[in-house]
Order: C-alpha cells, then sequence, then structure tokens
C-alpha cells in the first residue's frame, strides 16, 4: 500500500535536523543521536545553506551517516527556487548532485516507455527530460532527451549540458515557437547554444514543416530568445516591377540603444535604377515624454537610359513627433511633417496616405496658471495641399487668455443669495498675437496683427429667470492696410495708331500702424421649466420634458460709417462710388458694415425617461433615457433694411441606447421669391424678395436645407470569458511600453492581427444632405459608409470596407480583407477591387514576432508598388 512520507531538513550553522511524518524508518533515539552528534561538530559548516522540502508517494530514505537520500515513487524536492519532480530521485548531499529518472511504464510490453519522468523548475524556467543529473549548488547538470519551454519558445535535444546559470549546449537539438504537442514548424541543427534571455546560436539548421525539412538549409542562424526589442537586421522583401525592375525593399538594421531609445534604418534598391533610405528614430520615458522622428529619400528612375520618354522622380519627407508632460500644468504637443509633393503618392500604399489632399502640421507649448485662471499657448500650423502646392502657415500664433474674474466678490461668500448684485460682475480677458504667411503659385503674402479683446458681464438671477448682460470690446492691431484706385491706361494700336483707354483696379499696400476697435452690447434671459409625467406602465416609471427658452437681444453700431475711420473709398470712369474696408484682407479681418439691433428666440426641448427599478435589485441604479434633443432658433435683425427676419433653424439628435445614433438639422425662410431674369440658358433666375410667403398666400415657411446621419455599431458577444479579459488588462498595466507601436519593421504598415473572439461586428453610417436655396435649385448628396467583419469559424476573419454614394451610384474606395489563424502561422489576404489604386497582396508568415520574416509574399497593383 503506497502511503506519504515528508521530510523536512534543516541544515542550519553546524546543526541537522531530520522530522519524520506518518513513517517508521526514524526512531525517536535515532533523531536524537543525530542531533547530540551533529552539536559537536560545531565548526563544520555545509553547503546546503537552506530549507530543502522532500515528498513521495512510495518511500523516502535518508542515510545519515553517508549524507545521502533516496526518494521513490512520485518524488518531488524544493530547495530555494528549484523544484524536481520525478519517479526516483537519489540526492548526495556530499557533492550536492542529484540524479533524477523516470520509471518503467508497466503498460508498455516492450518496457520502453517512462512514466513520471523527470521535470526540472528553476524560477521561471521548466526542463523535461528522461534523465537528469544536476548540482543545486552551481546549477551545472546534463539533461537527456531534454526539452525546455519558455515564453512561447519551446526548444529540445538529446543530451543538454548546463555549463552555468545561463548556458546550455544541445545536441541534436530543435527549437520552435509552435505550441502544439507535435509542432507544425520546427527547426533542427545537430548543435545549438543556448543563452537564455539573449540568443539561440545554431549552425546547419533544416526547417520543417509539417514534418517535412526545407531542402536547402542554413548554414548558421541566430535566433533572438528574449522577448521586446532586440538589435538586428531587417530582412527585406523582393519582388519585380514593370517600370523599375526586380527590387529589395526595406532592407536594414534595427539597433536597440536601450530601455529609452531605438532606431530603424532601412532601403530600397531597384535593378532598372532608383533606390529609397527611410530612418525612424524613437524616445520614450516613462510619464515624462514620447517622440519619433522619420526621415526618407527616395530617387525613382522609370526607364531606361536612352528612352526618350525617361522619367527621374525625386522625394524626401521629415516628421517629428512628440509629446511631453513638463510638469502638470506644461505640456509640449508636436506633430510635424514635411513632405514633396508625390512623396505618398510615389513611396506609400497606404490608402489614407495615397488619398490625402492637405498635410497638417502643428506644434504647440501650453501653460496654465491655476490659481489665476490665465493660459498661455504658443502655436506653430503648417498645411500644405499637395495637389496645388499652396503652403498656409501661422509662426508663431501666441494666445494669451484670463478666465472670468469677479473683482468685488467677497471671499467666503458662495450662496448667490448671499452676493451683492455688484458682486455678480465679471470680467475675462483674451489675446492674440498671428504672423500668416501664405505661399499660394509661388507667391509670398504675409500678414501679421495682435487682437485684443475684454468681455464685461454680470450674472443676476430674478426669480427664476437668469439675466446676463454683457459688454464686448475688441481691438485689432495691424501694421499695413490695403487701399484700392482705379487708373485709366491708354494704350496705341501699333498698326492703326488708334488709342484706346481702359480702366484698371490698381491695389497697394500701405505699411503704416492702425488700430481697429469696436464694441458690441447684448442681454440674455433665460429660464427653464419642466413637465413631469408619471404613467407606471411598460417598465416606464416617469416622463420628463423640459423646456430651455431663451431670449437675447445684441447691439452693434455701423463701423462702415466715415466717422469710424475704416472704411475708404474709390470713384469708377462713369462716376460711380465703391466703399471697401480697408482692413479686410489682414489676418483677423476688418470690420462689419451696417448697424445690427437682433432680437434672438431660441427653444430648446428634452425629452426623458426614468425606468422602473426593479424591487428585487438593490444594487442597480434606475436608468434614464434621453428620447430626443431639440432646438429651435430664430432672429429678427430691427436695423435691417429687408428682410429683417432671419431663418428658422431647427436641430435634433437621439441616441437609441448603444446601438442607433441619429442627428439631424434644417432651415426654413418666410421670404417668398421672385424671378428677376434668365441666365445662359435660358433658365429663369430667382432672387429672395421682401414679402413674406404667408402674405403671398404661399403657407408660412420654405425648406432652404435639410441634412442628417444615421449610425450604428454592433457586434457578437465576445467569446472570451470576461476572467481572461480581466488577466490580460492586469498584464498590460503591469509594466510600461515606452513604444506603443509594434518593433517590427516592415514593407507594409501592417495592423494587429484581428480579435477572433468577437464572432462578427458591423459599423454603419449613412449621411444625407438636401440644399434647395431657390425654388428651381436643389442639390443632394447621400452616400452609405460601412465595416463588416464576421468569423467563419474560430479561425477564419473577413473585413469587408467600402461607401457608396447614392447619387453617382458608384461603390467608394471597397477593400476586402481574409485573415486565417494557422496555429503557429497566420495568412494575411487584401484586395482592392476597383479603383486607379486596386490591387492585392497575399502572405502567409510565422505569428512569432521574432519571425515574421519568415514569409511567403504574392502581391500586384498598388500592393507591389505599380504607379
Amino acid at each position: 500500500m503506497k502511503y506519504l512520507i515528508s521530510i523536512l531538513i534543516i541544515l542550519f550553522c553546524s546543526s541537522v535536523f531530520a522530522q519524520q511524518k506518518d513513517s517508521t524508518s526514524f526512531k525517536k533515539n535515532a533523531v536524537d543521536s543525530l542531533l547530540l552528534s551533529d552539536s559537536t561538530k560545531s565548526k563544520k559548516k555545509y553547503d546546503v545553506d537552506a530549507i530543502v522540502f522532500a515528498n513521495a508517494s512510495d518511500s523516502l530514505i535518508f542515510d545519515v551517516q553517508k549524507k545521502k537520500m533516496f526518494v521513490h515513487g512520485s518524488g518531488e524536492l524544493k530547495y530555494k527556487t528549484t523544484d524536481l519532480k520525478s519517479a526516483k530521485i537519489f540526492v548526495d548531499y556530499n557533492t550536492n548532485e542529484l540524479v533524477a529518472f523516470g520509471a518503467v511504464d508497466t503498460s508498455d510490453t516492450a518496457k520502453v516507455k517512462l512514466k513520471q519522468s523527470p521535470r526540472l523548475t528553476e524560477g521561471a524556467e521548466t526542463y523535461e527530460g528522461e534523465r537528469i543529473k544536476y548540482n543545486f549548488k552551481n546549477q551545472r547538470g546534463y539533461i537527456s532527451l531534454a526539452k525546455n519551454k519558455d515564453k512561447g519558445q519551446t526548444y529540445a535535444g538529446e543530451e543538454v549540458n548546463k555549463v552555468d546559470k545561463s548556458t546550455y549546449f544541445i545536441k541534436n537539438g530543435t527549437f520552435t515557437t509552435c505550441d502544439s504537442d507535435t509542432p507544425h514548424t520546427y527547426f533542427s541543427s545537430s548543435e545549438m547554444k543556448v543563452i537564455q534571455k539573449d540568443k539561440i546560436i545554431a549552425r546547419w539548421i533544416f526547417m520543417y514543416i509539417g514534418g517535412v525539412p526545407f531542402p536547402i538549409p542554413l548554414p548558421f542562424a541566430v535566433f533572438p530568445n528574449e522577448t521586446g526589442r532586440r538589435s538586428g537586421i531587417i530582412i527585406p522583401a523582393y519582388g519585380q516591377e514593370n517600370n523599375r525592375g526586380q527590387y529589395f525593399r526595406n532592407f536594414g538594421y534595427f539597433l536597440s540603444m536601450n530601455d529609452y531609445m531605438d532606431l530603424a534604418l532601412t532601403g530600397d534598391y531597384y535593378t532598372k535604377g532608383g533606390w529609397g533610405a527611410r530612418s525612424r528614430f524613437r524616445y520614450a520615458e516613462r510619464y515624462n515624454f514620447t517622440g519619433t522622428v522619420n526621415a526618407g529619400y527616395s530617387k525613382i528612375i522609370l526607364g531606361e537610359t536612352n528612352d526618350p520618354g525617361r522619367e527621374e522622380r525625386t522625394d524626401w519627407n521629415l516628421s517629428w513627433y512628440h509629446n511631453q508632460q513638463i510638469n502638470p500644468s506644461t505640456r509640449l504637443d508636436v506633430n510635424l511633417q514635411f513632405l514633396s509633393s508625390n512623396f505618398f503618392r510615389n513611396n506609400s500604399i497606404n490608402y489614407n496616405d495615397i488619398l490625402s489632399q492637405d498635410i497638417t502640421s502643428n506644434a504647440t507649448f501650453s501653460k496654465i496658471w491655476d490659481e489665476s485662471g490665465a493660459s498661455l499657448s504658443i502655436n506653430y500650423n503648417r498645411t500644405q495641399n499637395l495637389t496645388s502646392g499652396n503652403i498656409y502657415e501661422s509662426l508663431p500664433n501666441i494666445n494669451f487668455s484670463k478666465s472670468m474674474t469677479y473683482p468685488f466678490k467677497r471671499e467666503n461668500v458662495e450662496s448667490l443669495n448671499e452676493q451683492k448684485w455688484y458682486e455678480l460682475i465679471g470680467y475675462s480677458y483674451s489675446g492674440q498675437f498671428t504672423n500668416n504667411r501664405r505661399k499660394t503659385e509661388g507667391n509670398l503674402n504675409v500678414r501679421a496683427g495682435v487682437l485684443h479683446n475684454i468681455s464685461l458681464s454680470a450674472s443676476p438671477k430674478f426669480g427664476y429667470f437668469n439675466v446676463s448682460p454683457s459688454f464686448n470690446y475688441s481691438e485689432k492691431w495691424y501694421n499695413k492696410r490695403v487701399k484700392y484706385e482705379y487708373q485709366t491706361i491708354e494704350t496705341t494700336n501699333p498698326s492703326t495708331g488708334a488709342k484706346t483707354t481702359r480702366d484698371t483696379l490698381v491695389e497697394s499696400r500701405i505699411n503704416e500702424f492702425n488700430f481697429v476697435r469696436t464694441f458690441s452690447m447684448s442681454m440674455n434671459a433665460s429660464t427653464r421649466l419642466y413637465g413631469i409625467l408619471n404613467p407606471n406602465i411598460l417598465g416606464i416609471e416617469s416622463f420628463r420634458h423640459t423646456l430651455t427658452p431663451s431670449v437675447s437681444y445684441n447691439y452693434q453700431p455701423d463701423f462702415s460709417s466715415d466717422a469710424w475711420g475704416y472704411y475708404d473709398s474709390y470713384k469708377k470712369s462713369n462716376g460711380e462710388v465703391i466703399r471697401y474696408d480697408k482692413y479686410s484682407g489682414e489676418v483677423f479681418g476688418g470690420v462689419s458694415s451696417g448697424q445690427s439691433q437682433s432680437l434672438f428666440f431660441s427653444l430648446g426641448n428634452v425629452f426623458e425617461i426614468k425606468m422602473a427599478k426593479n424591487p428585487n435589485d438593490t444594487t442597480k441604479e434606475q436608468k434614464k433615457i434621453q428620447l430626443l434633443n431639440l432646438n429651435a432658433s430664430v432672429g429678427y435683425n430691427f436695423a435691417a433694411d429687408s428682410m429683417k427676419l432671419s431663418d428658422l433653424s431647427l436641430g435634433y439628435r437621439t441616441q437609441i441606447g448603444d446601438l442607433l445614433s441619429f442627428s439631424g438639422s434644417s432651415s426654413y425662410t418666410f421670404y417668398d421669391y421672385a424671378v428677376t431674369g434668365k441666365d445662359g440658358s435660358g433658365n429663369d433666375v430667382y432672387q429672395r424678395i421682401n414679402q413674406y410667403l404667408a402674405s403671398n398666400r404661399k403657407g408660412l415657411l420654405r425648406l432652404t436645407n435639410f441634412s442628417f446621419s444615421v449610425s450604428t455599431s454592433l457586434s457578437g458577444e465576445k467569446l472570451k470569458p470576461a476572467e481572461t479579459n480581466k488577466q490580460q488588462k492586469e498584464q498590460k498595466d503591469e509594466g510600461f511600453n515606452a513604444f506603443a507601436k509594434k518593433d517590427y519593421i516592415g514593407v507594409y504598415d501592417q495592423e494587429q492581427s484581428p480579435d477572433l473572439t468577437i464572432p462578427w461586428n458591423l459599423s454603419l453610417s449613412y449621411n444625407y444632405n438636401f440644399s434647395k436655396p431657390t425654388p428651381n435649385q436643389s442639390q443632394s448628396y447621400s452616400n452609405l459608409n460601412a465595416d463588416l467583419g464576421f468569423s467563419l469559424t474560430k479561425n477564419w476573419k473577413f473585413t469587408i470596407r467600402g461607401s457608396y454614394d447614392f447619387e453617382t451610384k458608384q461603390v467608394s474606395a471597397p477593400q476586402v480583407t481574409i485573415y486565417r489563424d494557422l496555429h503557429c502561422w497566420e495568412m494575411n489576404f487584401n484586395w482592392n477591387p476597383l479603383g486607379y489604386y486596386s490591387g492585392f497582396r497575399f502572405e502567409i508568415r510565422l505569428k512569432a514576432p521574432e519571425l515574421q520574416d519568415i514569409k511567403v509574399t504574392k502581391s500586384g497593383g498598388l500592393y507591389s508598388g505599380r504607379r
């Protein structure tokens, strides 16, 4: 009958203590004599300096005189971080060595199979073999028919010699990243050297796929044996293009400098001429800053040397991304990108890059002073149009603002009922300096100016009404103004001698410092009304309708009058006088013409329901659902000479749970239209007249614009257990990944493998816009965008993206992606079926990040580099 024996051996300060549980192998007097004997040897020291735990299911024998231990039957030894399990274990404490081997499987008639083979765990590493000889003091040993698995990598061999804590020599070894019992893919070598957390070195390596060796071996190879960023050669892609010939693309070197920075240098070469070079430098420090610097240069040659259509293209790009939280109130964000107009077209296969029309760069330094409510930002902005080559940039753009401050407010008085009326008076300030540079068609235009805004307001409350009077003052500083003059130019016909004259408008810039001062006043009053109904039916406890009516009055004088001096005039040859704004072309514009006395009305409506609470569940809160948000506004300008009533504007939106989002707007006019003439095609030309539709018995309103959008995002319930998601999140939060983007440098900036735990997902958005500015003119636009992903099985993932224009009846930028999980391999197929940028790309590659360059690729069209 099998029984369990446990023994605790403590060798500390020349003492040996042995204790047996549930065993009669040792008598009490034997234990006492052992203690007595060892107590007289106080000067002897033992190499075993920690507790050794041992147990077995059969027997455990300790030879006190020879200091040896024999473990039989499912034995286990634990010493420090070392754990050994085996059918038989023999330990010699004199030499600090142990030998472990399995027992013959009696069910095997050939007496070949073993059971309870040795399994040695050392920290996070586990080794398995047929026989293990191990020195647990210096951690050197020998393993026959060994197998080790660590962090997704498995290496095995007939014999393994461990020469130190991290170095192994393996005879007839194999290496694989496949976790199957019978690996689908592995590498075999007669001699291997494994350096833990560093590399695996092997020579004459055969690659086996499905048990079949690749016929051509590698003379040697070095495999990374550590996850994360590592320096090494970037394997290139190769292929052929019609215009450029055969190519090697994205060949280079990745240098992991340290935990905070790395560098990637890559290049392209084409046999018919042309080359490219790129670099990427990344840096990061936790809780401080991250950044990337990219640079690229390419020279593309199309055609042979003597071809008449030979063409050479030179493109370049330079970008810098930097984000830094200097301190809690100071931040620096940089996103700068400079490139030649055809860089994306000639060097990228990314849809978004190729279809880009504008490249926008920004760099912003911001500072906030919480105590005073002041903030400062210094910004550089640049927009480059890739089609026209026009460049618009602001350098610098400085903004300073101070939030609303109440200078008369008493300290320690927060209640509005206790505050005096003058304590509610506050002011705010904002200032801006801008220097704009515009380069259009080779001409450089520079404009600069300073803008000051001061707002004075109060917010008293009278009963249920909030009243907010305000006064706004604006001052603009310019160093230039525009001047227009009509000049009569006389020309003479050289053949006839006849003289003709024509009038020409001449624009000139006057350099002088000017101030443009404007102001406006307003008064706003608002309140809030509630309507509540408690039906208590269909799970609805209550219904609430919230109305927010408001009325505001705005006044602004006519700054175009001669008294202000902001307008000038010129006279045509026919005597007609034309007035113009002298500052309309400056960075902050000029002044508005005409007096404004406007009264605006707005009404906000919010419809909500509150669901009844489950009386059996006291942990959940009552659910509130917003059914509809509807806003309406209209205005009346008393100072206008005609058509004083503005259009009626409506806005509405709703959200149906997490499934459907709907928003829209519409505008209506109160005025009629009349025919004022004919256009070039003989069609009637309509113009709005100062007559109400109701006066002409044509109804009260006429629709001029209507638009709405509907979007939804649906997905099947995740198949992955919640506990697994929690574990993944905890693992993700354990450490800091300084470089969020993957370290793999490839020809194609591929997305991460899709989440196969989501059986399907669907995103739909529909946009519609209808515009009818006049009764005989209308224009509509509608399109549908779709993104569908679904898994036929747990290993197949299909994704279909595209957009359909209902007006042109055309599909825009469709794309089909197919992904197949092949266990330790993966397949990707991308297909763009339509358009100039159509093409396909098929790839099968190993999953392991360190082996992703082992792949088979076939591409055509856009993905092959064809332009």
